[in-house]
């Protein structure tokens, strides 16, 4: 009987191994914050439902239906970051903006709102700003620099 089995050797004597390396070392570049990915699907999950979860469908209808977009568009971002890194996280200023914008919205899209739901969006606001700033400083400390 023939011994068909490959014994398994080192991979760099394979002729493509250095351009193998460098597309590895490619894909993973953009991938040191990949932490900050799955934080930040969960605070865009956390922010579409949090009318639900807190209640306010009925006594802040037009906070949901702006509560439930801005969700939506954290975890689209979310997405992206793992999806197409290197071409995302110039857009991590746009998490900084969403969560400026999240911690002012009571005031201008609510109507009078309470004090549960500031607090919320407040939070909401300043963990994506948080995330944002981390995806955004990471990002600008892995880029090439030119000279």
């Amino acid at each position: 009987m023939a011994n068909v089995s490959h014994p398994r050797g080192d991979i760099t004597s394979h002729p493509d191994a250095p351009e193998m390396q460098a597309r590895y070392a490619r894909m993973l570049g953009g991938r040191d914050v990949a932490f900050v990915d799955g934080p930040v699907f969960l605070l865009g999950l956390y922010c579409a439902v949090s009318p639900w979860i807190l209640h306010f469908t009925t006594s802040q209808p037009s906070l949901v239906a702006h509560n439930l977009i801005v969700g939506i568009a954290i975890g689209l971002l979310a997405l992206g970051f793992t999806r197409a890194p290197e071409r995302m996280y110039g857009l991590s200023w746009a998490m900084c903006a969403i969560g400026v914008w999240m911690i002012i919205s009571p005031w201008i899209v609510g109507s009078s709102p309470d004090a549960g739901v500031i607090r919320n969006n407040v939070v909401i606001g300043a963990l994506a700003l948080i995330l944002g700033m981390v995806c955004a400083g990471t990002a600008a400390r892995s880029a090439p620099r030119r000279h």
